[in-house]
């Protein structure tokens, strides 16, 4: 009996905690991310202002989880920022990144251009946080709320594609990232809608890319971003 009355409670006090976003609330979400989109397109690629963008974007999308958190204390977990399944998606994913990896060095090899310096150890660092609000916006947001939709319903293979080609078509103009973020944007959607975690992806999402500019992209973020200012 003292069993029941527990689980009883437990259950009650999720639904006071649990306001389930409507519709409309879902499809404002994914058009700030469109918008934020744009923002990417003036804000970096034609002002060249990538570090204030990046602040910028990572600042008021805080402010937006925090507003988001106050109305219903379980939407953190339904955007995937947890870490009870974290080990699960790590494991889904090492043979992809390691796949992935030996594909970065081969193309590179072939390209000549594999440049690793020491300017990809800070970014090691620093990427996964802006990987974590990348795929927070792209994989959570957009793919997330395509698949809670109340009024509509997509099968999760278009909204996987959806997602992928959004994603895909933010890296515009470099051929090679717009590849690169397609192919990974369908796996992390993939993954996503079987164990959400953001935290994985976006750790995932900031090694690879690292990695990725250095040896397929040939481009150094980290010079790009940082010593710019100095």
């Amino acid at each position: 009996m003292k069993n029941k009355l527990t689980s009883y409670l437990i259950e009650f006090s999720n639904i006071k905690l649990t306001r389930p976003a409507s519709d409309k609330v879902r499809i404002i979400e994914i058009i700030a991310v469109a918008l934020t989109a744009i923002g990417k397109f003036v804000f970096v690629d034609y002002l060249n202002w990538r570090l204030p963008f990046i602040i910028i974007t990572i600042l008021a999308w805080s402010l937006y989880v925090i507003y988001r958190y106050r109305k219903d204390k379980l939407v953190l977990k339904d955007w995937g920022f947890r870490t009870d399944n974290f080990k699960t998606v790590i494991k889904l994913m090492l043979p992809f990144s390691v796949v992935s990896i030996l594909f970065f060095f081969t193309i590179g090899y072939f390209q000549d251009t594999i440049n690793i310096t020491w300017h990809i150890l800070p970014l090691l660092i620093t990427y996964p946080i802006w990987g974590i609000v990348q795929q927070f916006l792209t994989i959570a947001i957009v793919a997330g709320n395509l698949n809670q939709m109340k009024r509509f319903k997509l099968s999760k293979p278009l909204i996987v594609f959806i997602t992928a080609i959004l994603f895909s078509v933010v890296h515009y103009p470099s051929l090679w990232l717009m590849l690169g973020t397609f192919i990974l944007a369908i796996f992390y959607g993939y993954i996503y809608l079987k164990e959400k975690n953001v935290y994985a992806l976006g750790l995932f999402h900031g090694w690879l890319g690292a990695l990725f500019y250095y040896t397929v992209v040939n481009q150094d973020p980290f010079a790009d971003v940082f010593l710019k200012y100095f």
